[in-house]
């Protein structure tokens, strides 16, 4: 069995317009939505073994949060260039890629890519993915390469301003 969780990367910051989108950062609200999010995937008693995010800095912030929640080092975290401003395609070649040894994987991102891929995982639909928005499926497979055509099992959809 494999688990996918696939997170909009949290709130970025516009008060610099100078920045190149790229260059982003986190605003004060993305800085408090990342660490809560993390707790309440890892609450739901999920253990993630890799950790892949697009190399965008509010992006790798907000998979810099889930790591510091699991207590884990920067060794699990792999940076994708494909996961910024991602396709669905995308989304299935950077899967596609992962190493069998790995049961359950987090992938950080960006909309509008986020929100297309987790419409296309299963019947559980969603308008639009929130910032630090959090959307799991689990599949049985033994290879990720068999993502794709894979039956998917939603788990959860979670974002910050869900009421608990």
């Amino acid at each position: 069995m494999k688990t996918l969780i696939l997170v909009r990367h949290a709130k970025s910051s516009w008060d610099n317009l100078n920045l190149a989108d790229f260059d982003r950062p986190l605003n004060e609200r993305g800085k408090l939505d990342g660490p809560e999010m993390a707790k309440r995937t890892k609450d739901r008693g999920i253990k993630i073994d890799l950790f892949i995010s697009s190399p965008a800095k509010r992006a790798r912030k907000t998979a810099i949060f889930f790591l510091d929640e699991y207590d884990l080092s920067k060794k699990y975290l792999v940076l994708m260039p494909s996961l910024y401003e991602a396709s669905i395609a995308n989304f299935y070649n950077v899967l596609e890629s992962i190493d069998s040894k790995y049961n359950t994987v987090a992938v950080f991102s960006h909309n509008p890519g986020t929100t297309d891929f987790a419409n296309q995982l299963t019947n559980y639909q969603i308008d639009n993915m929130p910032t630090c928005g959090v959307f799991v499926v689990s599949f049985d497979a033994k290879n990720w390469s068999d993502f794709k055509d894979a039956e998917k099992e939603f788990l959860f959809f979670d974002f910050p301003k869900n009421p608990s």
